[in-house]
């Protein structure tokens, strides 16, 4: 991974937010972060789709993550009233499955964006 790679999406996240402000739909702010990524040269795919199996067979669908950064951090967008539990399993579940250590929830629909960032390593919020 890249040395301030995470600096660098927690920035992106923050210019994103202070130039479009709260209120908008999940995928107006998941398309501000593609510009802002490819504007600071940062590597992502988007809609990343990963496999999933059960009991060893592999299931003809799949979970589609909405950012998956350098191949190593997973960032999941949302523009909700406030993240619920089920947001935070979603990420924490996306990370198992795709076997990636750190992963973004990040809100835009609050007035601080500080507020509406967590992070997860490990599978875990720290």
């Amino acid at each position: 991974m890249k040395e301030n790679l995470t600096d660098e999406i927690v920035q992106s996240f923050f210019e994103v937010h202070r130039t479009m402000g709260p209120g908008l739909n999940e995928a107006i702010y998941h398309e501000c972060l593609l510009k802002e990524f490819r504007r600071r040269d940062i590597p992502f795919e988007s809609q990343k789709r990963v496999q999933v199996a059960y009991k060893g067979e592999v299931l003809s669908r799949f979970c589609i993550l909405d950012l998956v950064v350098d191949s190593s951090v997973v960032v999941e967008v949302k523009a909700v009233a406030e993240i619920a539990p089920v947001h935070s399993a979603q990420l924490l579940t996306y990370l198992k499955l795709g076997g990636y250590r750190i992963g973004y929830l990040v809100n835009f629909n609050v007035p601080l964006i500080k507020h509406g960032i967590k992070r997860y390593r490990n599978g875990y919020e720290p």
